[in-house]
């Protein structure tokens, strides 16, 4: 073979390649992304240049051919692209300091930015894992001679004539001992499954196809059904629920970006610091740590984000901070929250059933993001106790399907709740509470503990938000607080609203004797059988038409002090213990309590100064004590064991003759 050239290759540093090696990239694997991407490319530039005119010859469907010989140690890619020429080799090649992709763009247009990658640094990947890189190519140009070229990784490179025969380029490896791992055909394919799997070209390797080639996030929207969004996702994300719903992106200025971004459905132990969404780079894998481009908010979401105007450094695989990263994680946001107004306007009843998933996220969003706050805050949703008629009164529709057989129920689109969990906005809150409590929202956070509360305000027609979520504690109720500066949010058991209480005439009249109201020694009763100076008894009569429906003592937590108690707890990253300041409401006008009064007052005073009866009346205030308490927190063991113990006792007592 006549060697047409020997040389150095021209660089800016006495030996480039202990850099490649060393510090350029971190990740040998990549070798493979950097080298299929090239094939892509050329491919791409030879349909270009035959548009030009500058090739006479038929351009073939593009491939990409990975050979493997472990008894030589050699890996190679070949493709039936474009091709070089001897000068081009040396240009492109030997000239490292260059890239033939910024040429090329100006010589053929815009157009040319759909390349992938770029001769020049990501050819030279090959070097952290060969010892021996060859090129053995044949341009597409008429009248083309075929050329070798190889280095053994050292400055000094050899270019000779070839034997070539075919259009295109083969580049041919060498392995590194340590390296020998890329010649098994499981880790190729894995590494072509990680990287490539979506470029525009069919990848073949032991005699078939192995990359999936349809990227549908390049398609457009029209052309895509819901079917081939889900199956996109269940590739991506085997073995997952379905996603509520999803985003496509597709815009072209002021930056070019596609994409789809999924809802998924979200698990107790899902890490929202953890984002799950992957970047591409004209359908090559890059990272799936897009903190820079996603939104802070938006990082549980799924999916695939494509873009060549994300700015990467050399090894594509860390993002700087750049103004066109921070307008795209702009446009992201807007597109999302476009999506879910769309959603809400045009089908409520979908919204409604996403949104125990979906709510999470745009609460955080409004919190981190005035813009996209402006965009959702009329579409923030909330469970109610409120039962619209439509709850209740709308039937249920049954119509044929479309496989003709199967029988599917229709819910209507405009229905504002549904039988189950009916949904409020704040806005429609305050308009309808506004005659009984304007400016006001009473909200629970735990439906299962704070129960008897929650039906005490429904059985006065007073209307219950539920703000049930761990964002809703610690983070969105103040930050409502703050964006509505006049509305106070107070839970359930925070305090009793006056229109739950009623006048107890009965209770304020002074007995004349002890120069106390019932109210009074009610007090005094609990007061002694407690013995806690820190819970603060107060008594009062709840409305109700039947009495013995509620409760006869209620456990109440007074707003600023419980939401203290909490941020402190969270701060210090515990358990909030419950407070020994808590306020002890009495019911006067519960037949028990009236009981209780009742025996107080029929008993004999003792030698000893104590009534004959005071020990069961002090078991039967603790009693009720306790019950009250187990409204609002789990006992611990000893507390449990006092429970049930003192509960014996009083049974017993009550079943004496």
């Amino acid at each position: 073979m006549a060697v047409l050239e020997k040389g150095n290759i021209t660089i800016h540093t006495e030996n480039i390649f202990p850099i490649i090696k060393k510090s350029l990239y971190t990740d040998h694997e990549i070798f493979l992304r950097e080298l299929i991407s090239n094939a892509a490319d050329a491919i791409t530039k030879r349909k270009m240049a035959k548009m030009a005119g500058e090739s006479s010859v038929d351009v073939p469907d593009g491939e990409i051919i990975i050979d493997v010989n472990k008894e030589k140690k050699q890996l190679s890619i070949t493709d039936n692209g474009i091709g070089m020429t001897a000068d081009e080799i040396k240009k492109y090649i030997n000239q490292v300091a260059f890239s033939s992709a910024e040429e090329f763009i100006q010589k053929y247009g815009k157009d040319a930015n759909d390349l992938i990658g770029h001769f020049g640094l990501g050819f030279y990947s090959a070097f952290m894992v060969a010892t021996h890189v060859e090129i053995n190519t044949l341009s597409c140009k008429d009248s083309a001679e075929a050329v070798h070229w190889s280095c053994d990784g050292s400055p000094e490179f050899q270019l000779s004539a070839s034997d070539k025969t075919s259009i295109g380029t083969t580049i041919t490896l060498t392995m590194m001992d340590e390296e020998t791992e890329y010649l098994e055909s499981q880790r190729i394919r894995q590494l072509v499954k990680t990287y490539s799997d979506f470029m525009p070209v069919a990848i073949r390797f032991e005699g078939e196809q192995i990359n999936k080639q349809r990227a549908i996030w390049k398609e457009s929207p029209q052309n895509l059904t819901d079917e081939d969004y889900l199956e996109f996702y269940r590739y991506l994300y085997p073995f997952q629920e379905d996603p509520l719903l999803w985003v496509h992106l597709n815009t072209d200025y002021p930056f070019l970006l596609n994409g789809i971004l999924y809802f998924p459905k979200l698990r107790p132990d899902i890490d929202v610091t953890k984002g799950q969404i992957k970047l591409f780079c004209n359908q090559v894998f890059v990272s799936d740590h897009c903190e820079e481009v996603i939104p802070e908010f938006l990082m549980p979401l799924r999916g695939v984000v494509d873009s060549t105007d994300i700015p990467l450094n050399v090894s594509r695989s860390a993002l700087t901070n750049h103004r066109t990263v921070r307008r795209i994680s702009d446009y992201i946001a807007k597109k999302v929250g476009d999506r879910l107004k769309s959603l809400y306007n045009e089908s409520y009843s979908d919204y409604v059933k996403s949104w125990e998933d979906v709510g999470t996220f745009v609460k955080y969003g409004s919190i981190r993001d005035e813009k996209f706050k402006k965009q959702v805050e009329d579409i923030l949703i909330y469970r109610t106790t409120h039962q619209p008629e439509t709850a209740v009164t709308t039937p249920k529709v049954e119509v044929q399907g479309n496989d003709g057989d199967v029988w599917e129920d229709v819910k209507s689109e405009d229905t504002q709740a549904t039988s189950t969990a009916p949904y409020t906005t704040l806005k429609d809150y305050l308009e309808r509470n506004k005659e009984k409590h304007e400016n006001r929202v009473f909200y629970c956070t735990d439906p299962s503990t704070q129960g008897t509360y929650i039906e005490l305000y429904k059985n006065q027609g007073l209307e219950v938000l539920y703000m049930d979520s761990f964002i809703d504690t610690n983070y969105f109720i103040p930050f409502l607080e703050q964006e509505y500066s006049d509305v106070k949010f107070s839970r359930v058991d925070s305090e009793l609203d006056q229109s739950l209480v009623e006048d107890d005439k009965a209770s304020e009249i002074v007995d004349p004797n002890t120069n106390k109201t019932r109210g009074d020694v009610v007090k005094e009763l609990f007061e002694k059988a407690i013995g806690k100076p820190k819970v603060n008894i107060k008594t009062q009569s709840i409305k109700s038409a039947e009495t013995a429906a509620t409760p006869p003592a209620m456990v109440l937590l007074p707003e600023a002090m419980r939401r203290l108690q909490e941020m402190t707890a969270m701060m210090q990253q515990t358990t909030m213990q419950f407070p020994e300041d808590h306020v002890l409401m009495i019911n006067l006008s519960h037949p028990l309590i009236e009981n209780i009064y009742q025996l107080s007052q029929g008993s004999i005073i003792q030698a000893d100064g104590k009534a004959s009866n005071q020990e069961t009346i002090d078991m039967m205030c603790q009693h009720v004590y306790d019950l009250a308490l187990m409204a609002q927190k789990a006992f611990d063991a000893e507390g449990m064991k006092a429970f049930v113990e003192r509960s014996n006792q009083v049974l017993t007592r009550l079943t004496q003759k």
